[in-house]
């Protein structure tokens, strides 16, 4: 005789399982419509140029167009504010890069905490800075300029393409780790700083290396070192600030990252799509002419270098004094 209840009981199961086994099969289907990929700065720009190239190799890879939204303001925070809203679905990513790991101390009022309130995907690139010196500059190299820096300090100055940027912190990194004191000059964008470069009104500036390698390699301007631990192979003359400044190294790193709740299954598979297209020998010379290399990773050691960044540039904010409001 059956048991009371038990045809009840069947049905309830079945139900149990369907809605154990629909997470996985949701995560399999990603993605069923396009991927809206924000890029915190204007359009034009190394942060859109890297997002856009990307996004085109992963629209084949993934099989659904990756659309670019430029969504600038605040140092990137407005462009991060926006994703970190988004729901956690895998349909909304972030552009991210060194100023999100400088704004988290930089900005005392900023909305969000990134480290916490993200989902990290995939690293995806980096390449170097440079300090970069008008032709006529006396110093040839960076031992010239500690020497000038420490006999007089204050006097000279140095540009970078805006206050909390990684060339302006590139300085500051400098300013504390040798011992010296420069004059920080910020301009409403790098051409501007490039421009009174090139005519002497300032005698050293920061930039991305992809910003100042034309007028390297033109004899325009003069590269006195590379941020980056080893040289970079585009400039293989220009020494590493860290072979006179031991522990020296910035990194111009790039990656991905969502709002935070992104099921581990879309994450996982996100992150095999962009590690599948920078295994792309295109793709990786592509990178290449813009000075940097591709940089694959898995989302937890994404996760862990933002958090590294973070607090080493939260020291160097905190030292300098530097604040945006």
């Amino acid at each position: 005789m059956p048991l009371p209840g038990l045809k009840f009981l069947r049905p309830l199961a079945l139900l149990l399982l369907m809605l154990a086994c629909a997470g996985p099969a949701f995560a399999i289907d990603y993605p069923t419509r396009p991927i809206h990929f924000i890029v915190s700065f204007a359009a034009g720009g190394p942060n859109d140029t890297i997002a856009r190239l990307l996004g085109q190799y992963l629209s084949e890879q993934l099989g659904q167009p990756f659309v670019i939204e430029d969504r600038a303001g605040a140092g990137g925070n407005v462009g991060m504010q926006y994703v970190l809203s988004q729901p956690p679905d895998g349909y909304t990513i972030g552009f991210v890069a060194p100023n999100n790991a400088i704004n988290a101390t930089l900005y005392e009022n900023i909305p969000f905490d990134f480290v916490h309130d993200s989902t990290p995907i995939a690293g995806t690139m980096k390449l170097a800075n440079v300090l970069d010196a008008n032709i006529n500059f006396p110093a040839k190299n960076i031992a010239e300029l500690l020497a000038m820096a420490k006999a007089s300090p204050g006097k000279i100055n140095f540009g970078s393409g805006g206050v909390g940027t990684s060339p302006h912190m590139s300085g500051e990194l400098l300013e504390a780790m040798a011992g010296i004191k420069l004059t920080h000059v910020a301009y409403r964008g790098t051409a501007l700083g490039m421009t009174d470069l090139l005519g002497g009104q300032i005698p050293l500036m920061f930039d991305n290396l992809p910003g100042s390698i034309q007028q390297i390699q033109a004899g325009k301007i003069r590269a006195l070192g590379i941020t980056t631990a080893k040289r970079a192979d585009a400039l293989p003359d220009v020494p590493a600030i860290g072979e006179t400044v031991p522990g020296y190294v910035v990194d111009v790193w790039f990656g991905i990252s969502a709002p935070k709740g992104v099921p581990p299954e879309i994450v996982d598979k996100l992150n095999a799509a962009v590690n599948a297209v920078l295994a792309n020998p295109e793709l990786k010379e592509r990178f290449h002419t813009l000075g940097g290399e591709v940089m694959p990773m898995s989302s937890a050691e994404f996760g862990e270098l933002v958090a590294d960044e973070t607090e080493k540039w939260a020291k160097v904010v905190k030292s300098a004094g530097v604040k945006v409001q």
